[in-house]
């Protein structure tokens, strides 16, 4: 059974000394994987070896400083430690105690029900940010509606030369509409579309 190390820090500029320092107390520096990636994916050179062919096996130990050098997303911890429980890896976490605790043979149980109660509140955590996040989208959007804002992209109401071939068009009798439309690039309804608009303005 093997211990091994998960340091990560979000950029190259950042530096891993502090978190080596402290797994060093528990894992041969050898045996300390590292990333300089972002936490909001799991797709990490460190992580994708970890759990490689090369990697972790069942009964294998792997100690972090703390969750979020795992990951930042709620939703891809909950997944990982499924994954660390399914496959019978035991997860330390150097500022939570309560996963530092050494279990007797037969008694793993108390190590599994920690990792499931993480789960839980992970879990109720990310559904409750998701909720979150809709409700004050919800609410910019209904707030933006009621000072009379256009919501997404800005709609440019009237080409570029319009107004030059509206007067050819339908002032000067010098073009038909459907020549007015190859001109401007337009389809049939968006042409007319516009037409109400410029009239509506004229």
């Amino acid at each position: 059974m093997a211990v091994y190390g998960y340091a990560r820090v979000s950029s190259t500029e950042q530096n891993l000394d502090r978190q080596i320092i402290q797994l060093k107390k528990y894992v041969p520096e050898e045996n300390i994987i590292t990333d300089k990636a972002s936490g909001k994916n799991m797709n990490r050179p460190g992580v994708v070896a970890l759990k490689g062919p090369l990697g972790l096996r069942p009964g294998d130990t792997l100690y972090i400083v703390s969750l979020d050098r795992l990951s930042r997303s709620k939703a891809d911890l909950k997944a990982e430690l499924s994954w660390f429980k399914d496959n019978q890896i035991n997860l330390k976490i150097l500022d939570l105690p309560t996963s530092m605790i050494e279990v007797p043979e037969g008694q793993e149980w108390v190590r599994d029900m920690t990792t499931n109660i993480l789960i839980e509140v992970l879990s109720s955590m990310a559904e409750q940010e998701r909720l979150t996040i809709r409700k004050r989208q919800r609410e910019g959007i209904d707030a933006a509606k009621a000072k009379g804002k256009h919501l997404g992209r800005p709609r440019k109401e009237l080409p570029d030369g319009f107004p030059e071939t509206y007067d050819q068009w339908r002032i000067q009798n010098k073009i038909t509409a459907k020549e007015a439309m190859r001109r401007l690039q337009m389809s049939a309804s968006s042409f007319y579309r516009c037409v109400r608009t410029y009239e509506t303005k004229s």
